[in-house]
């Protein structure tokens, strides 16, 4: 490591590049959102997110995810690897009501400033194309395949109403579910059917009695898809998608249980045959590391941000997996979004204003100020290079 000019200087440094590159990643971002494309077919954003990155001496690493929307670039080779996460899938009718362009413009932001200090700081900075957050979980696809083995950290935000740092999300996953019945006609003879309709039925009054019993914070959530097609004849099949959400993964598996029970009791009841199907990958919960919350916070303050500490569980995310693995944060970043609620047109419509551009260099500042007082600091340095939890 070189000797560096201290973390005044460092971050000096980080806001200059930061206002070199400031109309080149709102762009990015301002093109993302009018580009939304669905999980796994983010093939515009992902595009425009190497190109920008090429631009800036990143390097696509040889060995690239299976996923034809991921990418894995790097540039620098010193010791400590700062992963920064790039988020830019979109919400079917409804584009990016979940930010997902603010998010991706702000870890490019962030990641093109951190390079410039490679040297002195000795990092390497490497920049994980993440997609399909919104669905199966993208994030996990690329823990499994490895491309988190070599980070010491990992980092992004997330667009929201207000600054938060600290924040909890709650483990997730998701069932498809099949009662398999069988038809009949509904005047002439309705006995010789079997109703699929009546299993979803039963399964529904179940699992909204089993909610009282469920942890503080869990949410289980349905829809029936389909079940029948036609009122004079017995559904012999319906359709329904099941999510559940609990603070952790332990508690998960226990509500996975009492639901399975319920969807059991629904073919028991109704004399029909039941396939559950999971959907994606198990979300963890997020972990977010202590040091590099603080010390995101405390950059956020030097842009004249305040960032209320929250550990309240938000949702869930497919970064809560990489937590577990890496040290990592996940906090969120504000603008004004009128009240509006995440997954909504109104969340959307915000997401090119001048505030939200304003909180893509905040956020980005933040994010490599975490990164720089990490590196600088030789226990922190010593204790993310061991990749433990602080």
């Amino acid at each position: 490591m070189s000797t560096n000019p201290g973390l005044s200087g460092l971050m000096e440094q980080i806001t200059a590049s930061l206002s070199k590159i400031k109309n080149e990643v709102v762009e990015l971002s301002h093109q993302i959102h009018q580009n939304p494309e669905l999980s796994g077919e983010e093939f515009f954003a992902r595009k425009s997110t190497i190109a920008v990155l090429q631009r800036h001496g990143f390097i696509l690493d040889r060995q690239q995810p299976s996923a034809p929307t991921a990418f894995s670039m790097r540039k620098g080779s010193g010791q400590l690897v700062v992963t920064l996460c790039v988020e830019y899938d979109a919400l079917p009718n409804i584009g990016h009501a979940c930010g997902h362009n603010v998010n991706a413009a702000s870890s490019v932001a962030a990641a093109i400033a951190l390079s410039e200090l490679c040297e002195e700081i000795d990092i390497t900075v490497h920049v994980l194309g993440t997609p399909a957050e919104e669905s199966h979980g993208g994030k996990i696809d690329l823990l499994n395949e490895g491309f988190f083995d070599t980070s010491h950290l990992a980092m992004m935000v997330h667009a929201s109403g207000e600054d938060t740092v600290g924040n909890s999300s709650l483990a997730l996953n998701a069932w498809d579910i099949t009662f398999l019945g069988k038809a009949a006609h509904a005047a002439a003879a309705p006995e010789l059917g079997t109703n699929a309709l009546d299993a979803a039925s039963v399964t529904q009054h179940a699992i909204a009695l089993a909610r009282q019993q469920l942890p503080p914070n869990s949410i289980v959530s349905l829809i029936v898809l389909q079940a029948g097609r036609s009122v004079n004849i017995i559904p012999d099949e319906s359709n329904l998608r099941i999510e559940m959400r609990a603070p952790s993964r332990e508690q998960l598996d226990l509500i996975n249980q009492k639901i399975r029970n319920c969807l059991e009791a629904g073919a028991l009841a109704s004399g029909c045959r039941l396939q559950v199907q999971e959907r994606g990958h198990t979300f963890a919960e997020l972990r977010q590391d202590p040091f590099l919350s603080t010390a995101y916070a405390t950059a956020l303050s030097e842009r004249g941000r305040l960032a209320v500490v929250n550990d309240s569980p938000v949702a869930s995310t497919d970064m809560g997996n990489v937590s577990l693995a890496v040290p990592a944060i996940h906090p969120m970043i504000g603008y004004d979004v009128q009240s509006a609620a995440h997954h909504t047109r109104e969340f959307a419509h915000y997401g090119t204003t001048a505030q939200a551009d304003a909180a893509i260099i905040d956020s980005a500042y933040a994010l490599a100020g975490a990164a720089v007082r990490a590196a600088v600091d030789a226990d922190q340095r010593t204790r993310l290079l061991s990749r433990t939890k602080h």
